[in-house]
């Protein structure tokens, strides 16, 4: 798999591998997590002391996160700070707290949700999702599967794809999808999006699609998560949680925002039928709609 790039904070990657990682690993990971401008200016004898290691497991953690090094580890977060530096006016304090009133919930969740499209965008495989553009856009067919909150992002690049002539399904029930799956073939792309990367339900329906020659792809935070295991192409998000944030919440809007971006590049690879389509679509159900336009004004009477 391709590495991200290298412009991406190295707290959004700690934060993708920190499940994959061996336990020591994973306490120098919240060492890191939890001070990293402190960290940038600490030797790896003292971050090793914090995490309760050696200096051994803190140079394995480096190479595991794609830095190198400690020296290199210590540059990155450095630069991440300063990166950082111009937006903390913006951080209204992370974590949403009881005691916090509307006004203040207004503004985390908005400062949340921003952080998670601009982090997301920032570390996205632009060539991962370049190949799956491509795979989408010559499909015959694509299946996508997502349960719980996953579900409404599968029904929403159902209804993208569908708005440009695209045959696509979105399957939210176990055994559909796994039927469906299982007649799939070479000439079909499967996606399946799951947060943690390990919804059993999503995993399996995945795996049958790949062993009936689909192309698949996995949409998740994760991306040494199972369900990386039976994707030919991952794509990666960088949701964070907070105590009422929860994956199923702090996920969906960068989940959005990949799938967003996908729809937007197959819709490129068909510019004349997309907007024939598009244009079709929205003149089928515009009849539906109350006389007033988006600006105010009414509408005018046809067909009289």
């Amino acid at each position: 798999m391709p590495d991200h790039s290298t412009d991406s904070s190295p707290l959004v990657k700690i934060r993708s591998l920190l499940p994959g990682l061996a336990r020591a690993e994973q306490r120098v990971a919240k060492v890191v997590l939890d001070n990293p401008a402190t960290v940038a200016h600490r030797s790896i004898t003292e971050v090793a002391e914090a995490a309760g290691t050696s200096e051994t497991t803190v140079t394995r953690f480096c190479k595991a996160i794609g830095v190198g090094g400690y020296p290199e580890l210590r540059i990155a977060l450095a630069a991440d700070t300063a990166r950082t530096a111009a937006r903390t006016d913006r951080d209204l304090g992370g974590d949403i707290g009881p005691a916090d009133d509307l006004r203040q919930v207004v503004g985390k969740v908005a400062f949340a949700d921003a952080r998670a499209v601009e982090e997301t965008a920032e570390q996205l495989d632009v060539e991962a999702l370049q190949q799956v553009v491509e795979a989408v856009a010559g499909a015959r067919r694509v299946d996508v599967y997502g349960f719980g909150a996953s579900a409404f992002v599968a029904f929403d690049l159902q209804q993208k794809l569908h708005r440009i002539g695209r045959t696509c399904f979105a399957w939210n029930d176990t055994h559909i999808a796994l039927t469906s799956a299982a007649v799939l073939t070479d000439a079909d792309v499967a996606v399946g999006i799951s947060h943690t990367g390990s919804t059993a339900e999503t995993v399996e329906a995945l795996r049958v699609a790949k062993g009936h020659g689909a192309t698949t792809v996995a949409l998740t935070n994760f991306p040494r998560s199972p369900i990386s295991e039976v994707a030919d192409h991952v794509l990666t998000t960088a949701a964070r949680e907070t105590t009422f944030r929860s994956g199923a919440m702090a996920s969906r809007i960068a989940q959005l925002t990949v799938i967003d971006c996908l729809f937007i590049g197959v819709a490129q690879r068909h510019v004349e039928s997309a907007k024939t389509a598009l244009e079709a679509t929205y003149d089928a159900v515009s009849g539906h709609r109350l006389g007033a336009r988006p600006d105010g004004r009414r509408r005018r009477e046809t067909g009289k």
